[in-house]
């Protein structure tokens, strides 16, 4: 692990023990509109919950190497439940069972770690338990398109993302035990669906949801609605109609859309030339193993991440989650990995 990055890790976990929960409601109120121009879903911004924490880390894998950076959090941590749809990276499945980790697994990956990790529980549906997160010490979480495996480490394209926040800990510990209890495909509506992260010189404001019982599919159509400018999409598997009929009106409307597909997905199900015959700039991946990331960037200001494909399965059936973030550094970063992609 690159020196820079371990020293940002190891700010995130030491500051994760200094929060405060601000009550100034009017600031509150001022710093949501300021990032979104207007209370978004016409939630009651005075009542989002605020925090102090550090910006939150992205990593790109290969380059950034996410299994060892998930060894590290793990090791420093008292504490950890993960929700994997795929597992098999020696290194981090040792380091789950010393630190006693209880992981959730989907069943049709469930080998390389049976037998492995003593906490260990799976779900046997048709449908997918296809989450990537981890929640450390019910203070930091890490989430995205990552599962922890040589592929997606090594030679797939994934994002993941590091936040250091107490509200985010218990919308996925609470999503954890539903998991953890055998209650998939269905659950509870999500505690904290917005909150404020106060960081050095910036407020981020972050949306989290979990598929199916927060229908992940129209919050990712409210973010793209949203769109201005540009919107921009990385997509492993891209089969959701309404998501593309979205891109096709904002295209419509003059905005700017572009996105790379993973070629192994395209189908007849594919929305690749349906956005395509409408006259959008949507191409193949060039990696000759897969393109992974599950993204949609808006206005460069605002990045969807997460497990969640925009499939109906995904929507419907799986298991899943998605983060919105609104900030523009991040969604930089994300630009530049979909600029690195484009061919």
């Amino acid at each position: 692990m690159g020196r820079t990055k371990r020293r940002a890790i190891i700010t995130l976990i030491l500051i994760a023990v200094l929060y405060l929960v601000y009550s100034n409601q009017d600031s509150i109120k001022s710093a949501a509109e300021s990032i979104t121009g207007n209370a978004i879903n016409n939630f009651d911004s005075a009542n989002i919950p605020k925090e102090l924490s550090t910006d939150p880390i992205i990593l790109f894998c290969p380059r950034d190497d996410c299994g060892e950076n998930l060894v590290y959090l793990i090791n420093n941590s008292n504490t950890v439940h993960c929700a994997f749809f795929d597992l098999d990276i020696p290194e981090v499945i040792e380091a789950l069972q010393r630190k006693n980790a209880s992981v959730v697994v989907d069943a049709d990956n469930i080998n390389s770690s049976k037998g492995k990790i003593t906490n260990l529980k799976k779900d046997n549906r048709k449908a997918y338990m296809h989450n990537k997160f981890c929640i450390f010490d019910n203070k930091i979480i890490m989430t995205g398109s990552f599962n922890p495996t040589f592929n997606d480490n090594k030679r797939n394209n994934n994002n993941v993302v590091i936040i250091s926040s107490e509200y985010l800990a218990k919308n996925y510990e609470d999503e954890f035990q539903e998991l953890w209890n055998g209650q998939f495909g269905k659950g509870s509506k999500v505690a904290n669906p917005i909150i404020m992260l106060n960081t050095t010189d910036r407020n981020i404001m972050i949306e989290n949801y979990f598929c199916p019982e927060d229908w992940c599919a129209n919050r990712v159509v409210d973010a793209i609605n949203k769109a201005n400018k540009s919107v921009y999409f990385m997509t492993f598997s891209f089969t959701h109609d309404k998501i593309g009929d979205a891109l096709i009106e904002k295209h419509k409307q003059g905005i700017e859309v572009k996105g790379i597909f993973e070629k192994s997905q395209i189908s007849q199900y594919s929305e690749l030339e349906r956005l395509k015959n409408a006259g959008i700039n949507a191409t193949t991946d060039t990696n000759p193993y897969m393109l992974h990331h599950k993204v949609f960037i808006i206005d460069d200001s605002i990045v969807v991440t997460g497990s969640f494909n925009p499939s109906k399965n995904g929507d419907l059936d799986n298991d899943e989650n998605i983060l919105i973030i609104h900030n523009p550094k991040i969604a930089h970063a994300y630009t530049a990995e979909f600029r690195l992609l484009s061919p």
